[in-house]
């Protein structure tokens, strides 16, 4: 056995594939990286990093960096995403307990402007060929066929049944208020409230007002957790395949239990060309039913004539272009927010565009961006050490991988990295722990916090079946 790993990637040219990338999402253990129909989708492992702390960021970046220096690499496709990947998640707080990783897998199919391809990745002797990659592939996609990978027809069929779900999928209301909610979904469901009641939870918003007002912050992020319980159990590829369906928008990510649809993201590196997208300030589309106009309409006059609303995007831009700054020796961010429109919420949103410098002889990684711009004041607050200390202080809450950067790297330097919300974990079988947050400035509101956690919650109860 080599410790050098060794990739082959070669494109998947005259096979059609309906769905895209999410027609791939149909193993439980699949490592998912997927908007609209493009993304990367991982299967097996063959090395995984592991961190705790301060450093962890680092840490994995030196980890990846070794890994990749001395690859054997061969890539007939060319584009970001081919070649040695990595997919990974990471705590939010330094001073979790949670491991943050990542994860080589053996096989990596990618969906990019119409191409498709599958690399095949190993620290073995054997030898790559186009053969052994379409084999692999079709190994994990559950196909007995070396020769043609049959298993495309199951995944094509798996893409067909997720889009019709979907359509036929309930929308759920919000929750009442009641801490443990049995619910009319599948065999007995039920919902429980986690770290905090909710009547705990608006107190810790009423604190963090108070807070706020005091002058030691501008804003500060708190999240609560539920969680679900299934007795008919939990199918992790129908979650993915689901919110990649009904979320498109997003990013959605699946990563060793950790599954979600993001709709804010880090960091986006291809060659020298950074990207994020920075969302604070959340309206629930259930709140403009019944209301005159055009939805779009009502969402530009209360939401972006929000002075509060206003006030808590303007400091997340502040705090991220500040961070990426010493980077960049160019970046543009809007104006003006837009307003982002996805089926539960609207959100201020706006697009920040950096091409990155050289720092102390080479271009950043994302590792090493992420390790400067995380937590932003959209996950966190501002300033972040008084936010963060606080949200320790009130939230009673490991938040995990929950609002740490989830993502993909490849040895080239390119990578996507978005921010784990909307999102849950897989704690068992039949049990998810789902998460959400809300920014919190002066003006906030206890009981209209708590209404939008239950907005945010809504991507996964849709995902899981749960309506109420």
């Amino acid at each position: 056995m080599t410790s050098t790993i060794r990739t082959l990637t070669v494109p998947l040219d005259g096979t059609a594939f309906p769905g895209g990338l999410p027609s791939f999402l149909v193993r439980d253990d699949v490592l998912c990286w997927t908007r609209r129909e493009a993304g990367l989708a991982g299967f097996g492992e063959i090395a995984r990093f592991t961190a705790t702390g301060p450093e962890r960021f680092l840490e994995a970046d030196i980890w990846w960096r070794h890994l990749v220096i001395e690859a054997d690499v061969t890539d007939h496709v060319e584009l970001p995403g081919t070649g040695p990947v990595a997919f990974g998640s990471f705590a939010f707080s330094k001073t979790s307990a949670h491991e943050s990783r990542l994860i080589v897998p053996e096989v990596v199919v990618g969906v990019r402007d119409s191409q498709v391809w599958v690399t095949q990745l190993t620290l073995g002797d054997g030898e790559l060929t186009e053969q052994s990659a379409l084999a692999a592939l079709d190994r994990w996609l559950g196909s007995g066929s070396a020769d043609t990978p049959a298993a495309f027809a199951t995944v094509t069929t798996a893409a067909a049944d997720s889009a019709t779900e979907a359509q036929q999928g309930a929308v759920p209301g919000r929750a009442g208020a009641a801490v443990v909610r049995p619910l009319p979904l599948a065999a007995g469901a039920t919902l429980h409230t986690g770290s905090l009641s909710e009547e705990a939870w608006m107190e810790a918003v009423t604190a963090g007002v108070a807070e706020i007002r005091t002058g030691a912050l501008e804003k500060l992020v708190l999240a609560r957790d539920v969680v679900a319980t299934i007795p008919t159990g939990v199918n992790a590829a129908k979650v993915l395949r689901e919110l990649a369906a009904r979320y498109r928008e997003c990013w959605t990510y699946g990563v060793d239990g950790l599954v979600g649809a993001t709709p804010e993201m880090l960091i986006q590196v291809e060659g020298r060309t950074a990207q994020a997208r920075v969302l604070a300030g959340t309206l629930d589309r259930r709140d403009a039913h019944g209301e005159d106009g055009l939805p779009m309409d009502y969402a530009t006059r209360v939401l972006a004539g929000s002075e509060k609303q206003r006030h808590e995007h303007e400091i997340a831009i502040q705090s991220l272009t500040k961070q990426l700054a010493p980077f960049s020796e160019a970046m543009n961010a809007h104006d003006e927010p837009f307003i982002l429109e996805l089926p539960n919420v609207w959100h201020l949103a706006s697009d920040v565009k950096a091409e990155l410098t050289e720092v102390e002889g080479h271009v950043p990684t994302c590792l090493a961006l992420i390790n400067a711009l995380h937590p932003t004041a959209a996950v966190c607050g501002t300033p972040t050490q008084v936010a963060g200390a606080l949200i320790r202080k009130l939230e009673h809450l490991d938040r995990g991988p929950y609002a740490g950067p989830v993502g993909w790297l490849d040895a080239a330097g390119n990578g996507e990295w978005g921010i784990a919300l909307r999102g849950a974990v897989i704690e068992g079988p039949e049990t998810v722990r789902l998460y959400a947050g809300c920014g919190i400035v002066d003006g906030s509101q206890p009981e209209a916090e708590l209404a939008e956690t239950w907005a945010k919650f809504r991507p996964m109860l849709e995902s899981l079946g749960i309506s109420s």
